[in-house]
């Protein structure tokens, strides 16, 4: 049974109509045949699209007890029961309510998918978790319900459901979105122009991404090597040179001309993979690229201009970025340079720009790091220079100057060699000596077109002649070996260098640490592989690139780190001598993958002594805090159990308010605890509602008494969009320790206000109050501040009422009272920020 496929409307805010595309299609699928069910779809009283559900099979929803309160979620095992080919899922980002069988809805959605179900779902472009920080920057509202991108990205199909932010005002006002009631505050607030314009764009990027994966994946399937201009990709050729940044901000420019365009920055190294630019200068223009929104990307190859072409092509990019030559007038005559020969080869689906700048014609200051290595293409150089070089040469000398004199003809001949070996090494420079020596014998020495030489001076000057050639050719070889060499020992040291500076700097990630491998020795993928043991199996620690191995055989170059960790690299063979430089990666990346994990075993030490300074504190609150209730109550029970003693009316009624008050504090406490721990392990689930202040803060004062609280909580203050009941614990936990410490005769003042985007609640208390340093103390667990044994608390009331607090989304801060006295300030958002929320919804979730 394959898995299903899932498809996904997306939305750019809430009203665009998602929900009626989706079920619009699933009308056309019905009437096609298709066997479609509606999972699960929230009409929320819009009239077309709740016309939209006739004629559909609907699946009935799963009933949940929650807080006293009925909810509804969709009944994922009736689904699978039923199986049908296609279901309607919508609101792919909601959360369920607690005790249902999964904790998200798009989990829901997996298991469907797995049951080989195709889905369809809609999600709006503010739910993505990526974009939740720039969502909230936009519109001042954080979102609380989210759904992972891979899990959108992942989908088979992803469809824009799209709409001006003036049609979609148009729509609210018109009543086919929200209530009446709700619309103006709605328009001027979540749903002003800027705001819409600025999600429209966020949900056209990231459609806009999306597209441009599928069309790499196909370009990459169908070995599509031409252009395909759907988008400006402007490349920019480096050298490592001054000049690079003058060429990255013109790209940029020419980027902003179009929406959407992408610049990438490229420097080509020898093919030895070796860094020959400045690193210092690179590491400069990476970092200017990325600031102005490109990337940086590294490329081997032996040719500049053919690996230049080659990566724009592979990126599918619309333009390339060169800067004109820094090389001298006069060396343009031996080759045409990187620029013109871009130019020249680009075709006609590439446009080059060639840029001037101030290091243009200056000639190159930056030496250029080659291996001892030659290339192919030099070492056939060589050979037809020392070759065909002589040959050409005494054809020519034969028919033009064939007296010159010998002397001078051995030093035409001679230069060939020399050429030769500066090209292509000593063996072409040998076979042009001995090659340049037979045809001065058989052309030059008398007897002219015969290999035998009749004068014995000229046998001693052939003689000479070759014994300088090949002592010239050796010496220019290994002059160019050892420049070589140099050139890759500084490459190699500056390597080595960056690898030290990181373990200075303390730069812990191994995945960038693998990637510059990767790009250092153009490479397709780098795999770090570990075992436990010997005859164990291999697992990966960490890998960049495509097609990465699972076992160090399985590799082109595999490093072993150590008996059981091994650094594996696909892509090429690497020759013996890079062997050194890779070792140094392989020795950093181990070095880098303990740090990680001795920053991982040291945060859950942290961890581990906090839970045992918070059991430690549980114990002492258990061995004292609880007791002291727990004798009261014993006590008072003995003795009115007691037949010794008669006791009266008043003593009795005495006697079960002490139980009563002993119980009470001993709810409260256990109460507190158990609050306490479900914050620790992240139980605690907050049912965001609007609700208004002046019924949930009345209710929190049932367990002071009735004189210690001045309540002022106007009834004009917007509505807030929390959780009743956490709310309700936090201003009774806040409220109560404000008594606590409120001189008698003072009573604690309970105001509220509305203040921008938000209402506060202050909790004003006439106390000792407490110092500055001691204000964010206070609210953590087990604090009692001065460690007064004043009251029966553990010191957990307000560390839980600040983690309630910010679990509805608001905050909690201590503040002095004029006068004296500590002021509790409790804030809360709007619920008018953002669109309104279903009552029968267990969180804030937006369509």
């Amino acid at each position: 049974m394959g898995r299903g496929k899932l498809r996904i409307y997306l939305g750019a805010a809430p009203g665009v109509g998602k929900t009626y595309a989706m079920l619009s299609e699933a009308h056309r699928r019905v009437e096609r045949g298709t066997d479609c069910v509606v999972g699960f779809v929230e009409h929320h009283s819009r009239p077309r699209t709740e016309v939209m559900l006739h004629g559909l099979e609907l699946i009935g929803r799963r009933e949940l007890e929650y807080r006293g309160s009925t909810f509804t979620e969709m009944d994922v095992d009736a689904i699978l029961a039923r199986r049908p080919a296609v279901a309607l899922v919508d609101e792919l980002a909601h959360t369920n309510v607690p005790g249902s069988r999964n904790a998200k809805r798009w989990q829901d959605v997996e298991e469907l998918l797995q049951a080989g179900i195709d889905v369809i779902s809609t999600v709006n472009i503010q739910h993505l978790e990526s974009l939740g920080d720039v969502v909230e920057t936009i519109t001042g509202v954080r979102q609380r319900e989210t759904v992972p991108d891979e899990v959108a990205r992942r989908a088979d199909q992803i469809e824009l459901v799209d709409m001006s932010p003036q049609a979609l005002r148009r729509r609210m006002a018109h009543g086919n979105v929200y209530k009446p009631d709700k619309v103006d505050a709605a328009l001027s607030n979540y749903f002003r122009p800027g705001n819409l314009t600025a999600l429209r764009e966020l949900a056209l990027l990231w459609v806009a991404d999306r597209v441009d994966e599928y069309l790499q994946e196909y370009r990459g399937e169908h070995n599509i090597r031409t252009t395909w201009q759907a988008r400006e990709r402007i490349v920019v050729g480096l050298t490592g040179g001054p000049e690079g940044r003058t060429l990255i901000r013109r790209a940029a420019r020419l980027a902003e001309k179009g929406s959407g365009g992408e610049v990438l920055a490229v420097y080509i190294a020898a093919s030895d993979g070796l860094t020959s630019a400045s690193p210092k200068e690179l590491a400069v223009q990476r970092t200017l690229v990325e600031d102005l929104g490109g990337t940086f990307h590294h490329v081997i190859g032996d040719d500049v201009s053919d690996a230049l072409l080659e990566f724009a092509r592979g990126v599918n990019a619309t333009q390339i970025v060169l800067g004109v030559s820094r090389r001298r007038s006069w060396q343009s005559v031996f080759s045409l340079g990187v620029s013109a020969t871009v130019a020249r080869e680009s075709g006609p689906d590439l446009d080059v720009h060639i840029v001037t700048h101030d290091e243009a014609a200056k000639g190159r200051r930056l030496p250029v790091a080659r291996g001892a290595r030659l290339g192919r293409s030099r070492i056939i150089w060589g050979w037809l220079t020392g070759i065909a070089g002589p040959a050409l040469l005494a054809v020519l000398l034969n028919q033009l100057v064939p007296d010159l004199g010998l002397a001078n003809d051995m030093l035409l001949f001679l230069t060939f060699t020399v050429a030769a070996a500066l090209l292509g090494g000593l063996l072409p420079a040998l076979a042009s000596a001995a090659f340049g020596s037979l045809l001065l014998n058989y052309f030059f020495t008398p007897p002219l077109h015969e290999f035998t030489v009749s004068d014995p001076k000229n046998i001693v000057a052939i003689a000479i002649f070759v014994g300088v050639a090949v002592s010239v050719a050796s010496v220019v070889d290994l002059a160019a070996r050892r420049t070589h060499q140099a050139a890759r020992l500084r490459a190699e040291s500056e390597v080595l260098s960056f690898l030290a500076g990181s373990v200075l700097r303390g730069e812990d990630s191994l995945d960038a640490l693998l990637e510059r491998l990767r790009e250092t020795f153009a490479m397709q993928s780098v795999v770090l592989l570990e075992r436990t043991g010997e005859v164990e199996p291999w697992t990966t620690a960490a890998s960049v690139g495509t097609g990465a191995v699972s076992r160090p055989e399985d590799a082109d170059v595999d490093l072993p780190i150590g008996d059981n960790m091994a650094l594996a690299l696909t892509g090429r063979v690497l020759p013996a001598e890079d062997r050194r430089v890779l070792g140094a990666f392989a020795a950093q990346a181990a070095v880098v993958l303990d740090r990680q994990r001795l920053v991982d075993e040291a945060e859950k030490s942290r961890e581990l002594a906090e839970a045992n300074r918070i059991r430690t504190a549980l114990l002492a609150a258990v061995s004292h805090d609880l007791r002291t209730p727990l004798a009261g109550i014993k006590a008072s029970v003995s003795s009115l159990r007691s037949d010794d003693v008669e006791w009266s009316d008043d003593d009795r009624a005495e006697l079960l308010e002490g139980i009563e008050d002993g119980a009470d504090r001993l709810a409260a406490l256990i109460g507190n605890l158990l609050d306490m721990s479900r914050l620790n392990t992240g139980t605690v689930v907050p049912l965001i509602r609007e609700t208004d202040l002046d019924e949930v803060v009345p209710m929190a004062l049932g367990g002071v008494p009735e004189d210690s609280v001045d309540l002022d909580i106007p009834e004009t203050l917007p509505m807030v969009a929390v959780d009743r009941g956490l709310l309700e614990r936090a201003v009774a936990n806040i409220v109560e320790n404000a008594v606590k410490y409120s001189p008698a005769g003072q009573p604690v003042i309970v105001s509220a206000s509305a203040l921008a985007n938000r209402v506060e609640l202050r909790v004003v208390d006439c106390g000792p109050g407490v110092p500055d340093e001691a204000k964010d103390r206070i609210f953590e667990p087990f604090q009692r501040h001065g460690d007064a044994p004043r009251g029966a608390g553990v010191g957990l009331g307000l560390a839980v009422a600040r983690g309630f607090t910010e679990a509805i989304g608001g905050t909690l801060a201590a503040e002095d009272t004029p006068g004296g006295g500590l002021t509790m300030v409790l804030t809360l958002p709007i619920a008018g920020d953002g669109p309104p929320v279903p009552p029968e919804l267990p969180t804030s979730a937006v369509t």
